[in-house]
């Protein structure tokens, strides 16, 4: 898999929230590692259907939480999920692939799940500290090198070598895209961390909504089914092989770099 594509495509919300989601121990470490005061303007980036932003708010009794995501299918479950609370909530619909749409500045920045979708990490990283105030911090995690390897391969034997739609970057390269961009106090770590499924219906619905939507949409639905059986069934066993890239750093003093 040689490319990555734009993060520009729909989910379903609906059937995603319903399934026994890693993301929600994700969530939870990283906001452990945000520890806010409590009243600071938070940018969640790539905020889905809002259970990070739910988090979020539990946290800043009197701040606000500045949810972005680029589906509006995730984006109307947030609104569901945090209705009578949208008065600390700004919600923004935005491809965040391009220049992150955010008036004025956030005392800090947090994402699950969201990095390795995005295809440049430099422009990534340049972008958040735009936003972010001096002193600001970023806490994110995201699929790093060697995530879903088996899915990956299992991909290719179905399809044949395909375009990545992913991101996984390692280590060193992040740690210098992050100073590159201004920021400091940079710490960057990768851990295995294998999420078990129930096999038949619950691993062929976490396939098809969580892991496989890339390829999904390049094939014709009529072909949606076969595919995501064949790629669970060339799995060893019902697990999805995560390897969890976590980043904390700092928003330095100075302007950011191009």
């Amino acid at each position: 898999m040689t490319s990555v594509a734009a993060m520009t495509r729909e989910w379903d919300a609906t059937t995603y929230d319903s399934l026994p989601l890693p993301h929600a121990q994700w969530g939870r470490r990283t906001l452990d590692r945000l520890a806010p005061r409590g009243d600071e303007r938070v940018l969640d980036l790539g905020c889905g259907t809002g259970r990070d932003s739910e988090a979020l708010l539990g946290l800043l009794p009197h701040g606000r939480v500045v949810a972005v995501d680029g589906s509006l299918r995730m984006l109307e479950r947030l609104r569901e999920r945090l209705a009578g609370r949208l008065d600390r909530v700004e919600v923004v619909h935005a491809d965040i692939t391009g220049p992150l749409p955010v008036t004025g500045t956030v005392d800090a920045v947090t994402s699950v799940a969201t990095f390795h979708w995005l295809p440049d990490h430099a422009a990534l990283f340049r972008g958040v500290a735009r936003v972010l105030r001096p002193g600001g911090r970023l806490v994110a995690e995201c699929g790093g090198r060697g995530n879903i390897a088996g899915v990956s391969t299992a991909v290719d034997e179905v399809l044949g070598p395909q375009p990545a739609v992913w991101n996984f970057a390692g280590v060193q390269e992040t740690e210098r895209r992050l100073r590159e961009a201004g920021f400091t106090d940079v710490e960057v770590a990768l851990a295995p961390d294998p999420a078990r499924l129930e096999p038949g219906s619950q691993l062929l619905s976490y396939l098809a909504v969580v892991v496989l939507g890339g390829q999904l949409e390049r094939l014709p639905a009529e072909e949606h089914e076969a595919f995501v059986r064949a790629v669970a069934g060339r799995l060893p066993e019902p697990v999805v092989d995560y390897v969890r890239l976590t980043i904390s750093a700092t928003r330095g003093p100075g302007g950011t770099r191009t």
